[in-house]
């Protein structure tokens, strides 16, 4: 077995070895360093720490026991790593990160079991790990500055980029940050992690701001073993194909002196320079990807060899004994009685509790404190600040608004009353967005606060990500619905996750502003109309909102402002483009899809909670359920249902996430008929989760739905041919009514 090989090999390399005259621990370990040997011998330990562990997680493996084997054997050198940073630096981990994660764990005054204990406790999924809490075996800890990753490939880059932002954003504004003002941050990942699209955003988007002279105080660590689980990287890659404006250093993983060198250049010229530094560690990997993993099969005999003759456990080991600090005798008796206490403590592990039930696992998937919101709905700016920020008009005193500039009078309200809140995204800016929704916030605001990003919406929620968990209140914009698509693992991976594998130690209150669906008059094709949400309804605990008229979008965007600050929620707010400047609702001038803007002392009373719909009518022989687009053409088609004594009334869902289901099923009972209006596909649209709330909830009336084709949204009057229509709601209602 590879453990076999390993553990073999190191003990009769190091039996093999001849002891030296002792020699003072308070001296450099070797010339040429600032290693001393006393500090050599603290990170050897926490090398042989991480070895140990890897060796115990295969054998809880194989005992049935455990349940995760990717390990760091052979990136021990990592420690350095750790060594030569502070244990309030916010790290970003790779999965191989042990002997660093044991190392911050000891920097930052825990006992040595403490820090073992917490990766054992990940091994076995026991519901006392100190972050995840048996959910996922992540390195993480509130108390470390170590924020947990998922095993996505290099999906933590951009985030990583967005804490760096964040702690220098924060300081500029004078406002509260998680991290000490001059943190540096630490995001390590392997080389086959370097050439995935995420990993390339985040190299760009450092690049691309400190090029213009941002400060981007961010440590890159390339561990870099040569392979990807089979694949192998071809060699001098990472240094030949790196970002040209990253500073590049590079050292051996297997050599904890030169690293330890190495690694504290680098963290010193990214905290003195605040600029971003590529740092390539050249290691080694033992005992295969995972406990799976058969390297024979795709490897030689000598290559296997060759990695075991620069184990950097066994480097360390015979530096120390070179240098005097131990003999051979004692690195092996200390090896022996460390891996008894170690695989003592992971048989400890496996009997401490679980998680028992669904209540369990989920609770901190995405918490609701909706009494909180409601608090924080009511919070606006002080009179004289929002008089700066409006000028001569108040909004309320504006008369009725179009949902453009109801969204835009709510972000102007937030950033009044928030100054940690930031508002950014491609053409947000200067332009005001293409639609006009943010136009003169950065006048008003500052660059600081509203600011235009490079094009690249994995970078822009990279951003929002990074922020929000350093304790900002972001508000991006992508800049169309299909747009949204190219970086839904910012979503779904890293920003979804993190309350979930961290039992909310971290979050990241985010609200994405995405304007989407069709009906665009003269704009159009598949990327500017895009009606496709079943990417996003899917995403455990994500919030999703809907909003068709311009009071319910004020209403709602503060909901959701005030959800992200109470619970950290994930927050999609989705904008109907084609009602951005409606104004008419029955006929040309009547003005009906404007509303007035409330003023704060109304907030608490037009608060509008999540996962609650707004009922328009009150007929009894049919429901229509809706929303976006939806809520218009029914409200028309229900009128002249009316004109001809049949009594409807519509349900704008308003929530697509949560949906409203006590509202759904209240309605629904009233008329006994429910036809629900869906503007997205037929195939994974909207409806197919209405029809399912009200099954599941044992609603036996009849139910009926229309809705857009299962296509894509063509150019032109093309378009008309496979988006739900007006025509086709009043004709299957009046199917329904008989």
């Amino acid at each position: 077995m590879a453990r076999d090989t390993v553990e073999t090999h190191f003990t009769e390399a190091l039996a093999a070895l001849e002891p030296c005259p002792p020699r003072d621990p308070a001296l450099p370990v070797a010339p040429g360093t600032e290693l001393t040997g006393r500090r050599c011998l603290e990170l050897y330990e926490h090398q042989l720490g991480s070895r140990l562990l890897d060796i115990a997680a295969r054998l809880l493996r194989e005992q049935g026991e455990g349940f995760y084997t990717i390990g760091s054997a052979g990136h021990e050198g990592n420690a350095a790593i750790a060594a030569a940073l502070r244990p309030t630096d916010p790290a970003l981990l790779h999965y191989r990160s042990g002997g660093f994660y044991l190392t911050r764990s000891a920097m930052a005054g825990r006992l040595p079991e403490e820090g073992l204990r917490d990766v054992l406790l990940g091994l076995t999924a026991s519901s006392e790990e100190p972050i995840a809490g048996g959910r996922h075996k992540v390195f993480g800890h509130p108390d470390l500055a170590v924020i947990p990753q998922t095993s996505t490939i290099a999906s933590h880059l951009p985030r990583a980029v967005g804490v760096a932002f964040a702690i220098e954003r924060a300081r500029k504004l004078g406002v509260p940050c998680r991290w000490p003002d001059d943190s540096i941050v630490v995001c390590s990942f392997g080389d086959a992690s370097a050439n995935h699209a995420s990993a390339l955003t985040g190299f760009n988007t450092a690049a691309y701001g400190s090029y213009q002279g941002l400060p981007m105080p961010i440590l890159f660590v390339c561990e870099d073993n040569g392979l990807g689980i089979s694949v192998r990287t071809p060699e001098g890659w990472i240094g030949a194909g790196h970002h040209p404006r990253l500073e590049y250093l590079t050292a051996d993983g297997a050599d904890l002196c030169g690293l330890y060198e190495t690694a504290g250049r680098a963290a010193a010229l990214v905290r003195e320079r605040r600029v971003p530094v590529l740092l390539h560690v050249r290691t080694v990997r033992l005992m295969g990807h995972a406990g799976s993993d058969v390297e024979s099969a795709y490897r030689t005999k000598r290559e296997i060899e060759a990695d075991l003759a620069r184990d950097p456990l066994l480097a360390t080991a015979a530096l120390l004994v070179r240098s005097g600090l131990t003999t051979p005798d004692e690195l092996l008796t200390r090896y022996e009685t460390t891996r008894e206490h170690v695989l003592k403590m992971a048989m400890e592990s496996t009997r401490r509790p679980k998680l028992t039930s669904a209540g369990e696992v989920m609770e901190p998937l995405a918490p609701r404190t909706p009494g909180r919101v409601a608090e924080l709905v009511r919070v606006a700016a002080e009179p004289a600040a929002r008089n700066r920020a409006f000028g001569a008009s108040l909004p309320e005193e504006e008369g009725p608004l179009t949902l453009a500039q109801a969204i835009n009078r709510t972000l102007a309200d937030a950033l009044a009353a928030h100054p940690d809140m930031l508002v950014f995204g491609e053409d947000v800016a200067r332009k005001g967005g293409v639609y006009g929704v943010t136009r003169g916030l950065q006048k008003r605001f500052g660059a600081g606060r509203v600011f235009d990003t490079l094009l690249d919406e994995q970078a822009i929620l990279g951003l929002a990500l990074g922020s929000g968990v350093s304790g900002l209140l972001p508000v991006p914009e992508i800049q169309y619905l299909a747009y949204l698509h190219n970086a839904l693992d910012q979503i779904r991976g890293e920003a979804a996750t993190q309350s979930f594998f961290s039992r909310g130690a971290y979050r990241n209150p985010l609200v994405v502003r995405v304007p989407g669906y069709a009906y665009q008059k003269g704009f159009g094709g598949h990327f500017h109309n895009d009606n496709a949400v079943a990417a996003l309804r899917d995403i455990p605990g994500v919030v999703i909102a809907s909003p068709a008229r311009p009071d319910d979008a004020a209403a709602m965007l503060r909901t959701c402002l005030a959800a992200a600050r109470a619970d950290g929620s994930v927050c999609v707010f989705l904008e109907p483009i084609a009602l951005y400047s409606t104004r008419d609702l029955f006929d040309d001038g009547d003005n009906g899809w404007l509303a007035p803007y409330a003023p704060p002392s109304r907030w608490h009373e037009t608060h509008v909670p999540l996962g609650r719909a707004r009922s328009y009518g009150d007929g009894r022989d049919l429901t229509i359920v809706t929303f976006g687009n939806g809520v218009r053409m029914s409200l028309r088609a229900a009128v002249r249902l009316t004109a001809e004594r049949y009594s409807c009334r519509v349900l704008d869902l308003r929530w697509l996430a949560p949906l409203p289901t006590e509202d759904l099923l209240r309605a629904a009972e009233l008329t006994g008929k429910v036809l629900i209006a869906d503007e997205t596909r037929r195939t994974g649209g909207v409806s197919e989760g209405v029809i399912a709330e009200l099954l599941d909830a044992g609603f036996e009336g009849q139910i009926a739905r229309v809705t857009s084709q299962d296509s894509f949204v063509p150019l032109g009057e093309a378009a008309n041919r496979v988006l739900l229509s007006e025509a086709e709601i009043e004709m299957a209602a009046r199917k329904m009514l008989g």
